[in-house]
């Protein structure tokens, strides 16, 4: 565990002064009540208001909007989907403490229980170093989804999802091709480890990828 500790601070970009805080924020509840130690909730309470603060801020300053359009903003960039995929960026789930009945269960999989280590584990930065690396850390992942709306680069989106596991591979496969030269059609697949996550059309096989891309960032809950 302790590799996999130091493994996630990596990827976390931040080394804990106060390692036992990071332990606290990967403790699930089920592994605390078999172990009769503190699990990490109390540290998901938190972090949930620190990440609200941090993409509240960046939200307000980014858009010139009314409230209801910056609540529009927050909820589609910080909601459960999203958050479960920046612990599955981190590797989050290789990393916590969970009983026995969780661990039968795949509970290191499940998008709530990712989602609340993700909060917990940035409480636990907020707690150990304070808000600007808790903020660095937010923002890697609401400022870039966010940006999604501006670039629609869905490609490389999809591909920072999906590298963390090394042994997950995406693949645009052309599906059909119709039409004649000067006005051509392209329908493509993307596959992730030979499973279909997206289909898209286009007047080139460059369009029809994003697309692709962009249907499989729809279905993961990034992008709306």
């Amino acid at each position: 565990m302790e590799k996999k500790l130091e493994a996630l601070q990596n990827n976390l970009g931040y080394k804990f002064k106060d390692i036992s805080l990071l332990k606290t924020a990967l403790t699930h509840s089920s592994y605390a009540n078999e172990k009769n130690t503190v699990c990490n909730e109390r540290l998901e309470f938190l972090g949930d208001a620190v990440l609200g603060f941090i993409s509240a801020d960046y939200f307000y300053g980014k858009y010139n909007v009314p409230e209801g359009e910056l609540t529009k903003h927050r909820a589609a960039r910080v909601c459960e989907n999203a958050l479960s995929l920046f612990a599955r960026e981190l590797d989050i789930g290789s990393a916590l403490y969970l009983g026995k009945g969780e661990e039968r269960m795949n509970g290191r999989n499940k998008p709530s229980m990712l989602a609340d280590a993700f909060e917990a584990v940035l409480a636990a930065v907020y707690l150990d170093g304070g808000l600007e690396p808790a903020k660095k850390i937010a923002l890697r992942f609401v400022a870039r989804h966010d940006k999604l709306d501006e670039t629609g680069d869905y490609k490389t989106a999809l591909q920072e999802v999906v590298q963390r596991n090394r042994e997950e591979r995406v693949e645009y496969v052309l599906i059909e091709e119709t039409g004649p030269a000067h006005n051509k059609h392209f329908v493509i697949e993307v596959h992730l480890n030979s499973n279909v996550i997206g289909k898209g059309e286009g007047k080139s096989k460059k369009i029809a990828e994003q697309m692709a891309a962009k249907e499989a960032l729809e279905l993961m809950g990034i992008v709306k």
